[in-house]
């Protein structure tokens, strides 16, 4: 069996600011996402929430791959925030400091795809060396798709929620 040198072969060819490009081609804008927490919206804000992303994600270009990673880590909750001038406040700090928590972040994958297709073959290798033409100065097939994910990802920064 050959051995693959993993130093040698880069999945990821550069980083600009958020933006991926990676070594198959696809081009992917990456970005942190704060969402409220999970009960906390009425069922009216919930359904303006998912409108206002259905109307800035059906902006970006046809074939887009938009993916959402939730992370969540196991932590202990920090109290020192927490104000201890009263009786009830020093038993609600001593109550929390140190109980495990866990601590959630979102994460907005959003993907242009070479050749419209992410599995144009169920074995590919995804550290195979580069070929020749993939990489270039950014086209401007790219720099509409950056520039239509930059739009909707300010009018979701805009709205009031």
């Amino acid at each position: 069996m050959k051995k693959i040198n993993l130093a040698s072969h880069h999945p990821i060819i550069d980083l600009q600011g958020h933006v991926i490009f990676a070594n198959n081609g696809n081009v992917v804008c990456c970005y942190k996402v704060s969402l409220p927490e999970v009960y906390s919206l009425s069922e009216k804000d919930y359904e303006d929430l998912h409108s206002l992303w259905f109307q800035a994600l059906k902006t970006l270009p046809v074939g887009t791959v938009v993916h959402r990673q939730d992370h969540y880590q196991k932590t202990h909750y920090d109290a020192q925030n927490l104000p201890q001038d009263s009786f009830l406040a020093r038993a609600t700090y001593r109550y929390f400091k140190g109980r495990e928590a866990l601590q959630h972040q979102s994460y907005l994958y959003i993907t242009l795809p070479y050749n419209k297709a992410l599995n144009a073959s169920k074995y590919t290798n995804p550290f195979r060396k580069v070929s020749k033409g993939i990489y270039k100065k950014p086209s401007q097939q790219v720099q509409a798709f950056i520039t239509a994910v930059e739009d909707a990802i300010s009018y979701i920064n805009n709205s009031r929620k």
